[in-house]
């Protein structure tokens, strides 16, 4: 069965997409869905199975990156027993595993030469040929590929046979990045964050601030739906009161004042770095410089615990109580500001 949130969306370059498949689904013909990483290319392949003739049939999915080039063949077309050095028994490819079925081949563009003539073949006349194998074996098998490459680029570079991609262009489906569909992201930030509210027992869900819907519009989710589901989680498992509109979203979790710099060195209060130039030194150059010369304390949490509220003062009186320009001032962002400010007690002294 499709999954039950497969297709949450209401903009039109969406729908429009969802439609196509839904058209393409009952012929028996290839399919070829293009789209960023994280759009629901996969999504799509399961639809165009489930509502078609081969239903019942499988649904054989090969992500074609995901195994090393001299595997792909015989992952593909299965080999007989002996025919290379660690074959002991005779095994299926994935052609045999999806007959009667669909097979969808993930990652279409990074498939060597050797692999896209044996695939062409295949699908010109439903026949494979196991690796170490003389005979043929009929199949069939209906192809849904998928790729975020530029197939026709490709066959300009020679890097893509032009007769397997007019094979597989009976229907080409292009998937919208999330930046472009305009009204989904709240809805799927919605669904999102109440799945999430369900699984932490929440007693119910308190919903997203404007700000941090405004801030979920903005962002521009180069990782798509599948970006938005972990970001939205996580601030859903973050959020300290749940009877408070979430308001603090991150978008990276990698980021930090404290990470690692690298190559980076910090000696005697200040900061070398090769030639990458980047904005973590220059913030650690800041707070390296400005921490005292000497510390003297048998309490070492109470000491940076101080140390980092008037930091935090400082900052603020600086740049007139703004937190946003404060969070810039520090190199922080500014959920990482509002947390800062919370800890130390401070959230009500600025604007």
């Amino acid at each position: 069965m499709e999954r039950a949130d497969q297709f949450i969306g209401q903009s039109l370059p969406f729908l429009d997409a969802v439609e196509r498949a839904s058209r393409a689904a009952p012929l028996n013909r290839p399919v070829l869905v293009i789209g960023e990483r994280g759009t629901g290319k996969e999504l799509i392949a399961e639809r165009l199975h489930h509502l078609s003739p081969r239903w019942a049939g499988p649904l054989i999915i090969m992500n074609c990156a995901a195994l090393p080039e001299n595997l792909i063949e015989a992952e593909l077309f299965g080999h007989e027993a002996g025919s290379f050095t660690g074959a002991a028994k005779t095994r299926h490819g994935r052609f045999e595993e999806a007959d009667g079925g669909t097979l969808f081949l993930d990652e279409l563009g990074t498939l060597s030469m050797p692999a896209q003539d044996r695939l062409l073949r295949a699908v010109e006349y439903g026949e494979i040929t196991r690796i170490g194998a003389s005979k043929p074996i009929t199949v069939d098998v209906r192809i849904v590929a998928a790729t975020n490459e530029n197939l026709p680029a490709q066959v300009d570079r020679g890097k893509f046979r032009a007769d397997l991609l007019d094979r597989l262009s009976f229907e080409v489906i292009t998937l919208p990045p999330l930046r472009v569909r305009q009204g989904d992201i709240p809805v799927l930030s919605e669904h999102f964050g109440r799945r999430m509210a369900v699984e932490l027992d929440w007693p119910n869900w308190p919903g997203f601030s404007s700000r941090a819907v405004a801030a979920l519009e903005n962002y521009s989710w180069p990782g798509n739906v599948r970006e938005l589901r972990n970001v939205v989680e996580r601030a859903v498992y973050r959020h300290e009161d749940p009877e408070r509109p979430i308001d603090e979203i991150t978008f990276d979790p990698f980021y930090s004042p404290w990470s690692p710099v690298g190559s980076a060195a910090v000696q005697a209060g200040s900061v070398t770095q090769d030639s990458d130039t980047s904005e973590e030194p220059a913030q650690a150059l800041h707070l390296v410089s400005a921490a005292p010369e000497a510390i003297s304390t048998n309490d070492f949490r109470g000491a940076v615990s101080a140390y980092e509220r008037q930091l935090l003062e400082d900052a603020l009186r600086r740049n007139r109580f703004n937190q946003r320009a404060t969070a810039a001032a520090l190199g922080l962002s500014y959920d990482q500001l509002r947390h800062a400010l919370k800890r130390h007690k401070l959230q009500d002294t600025a604007a």
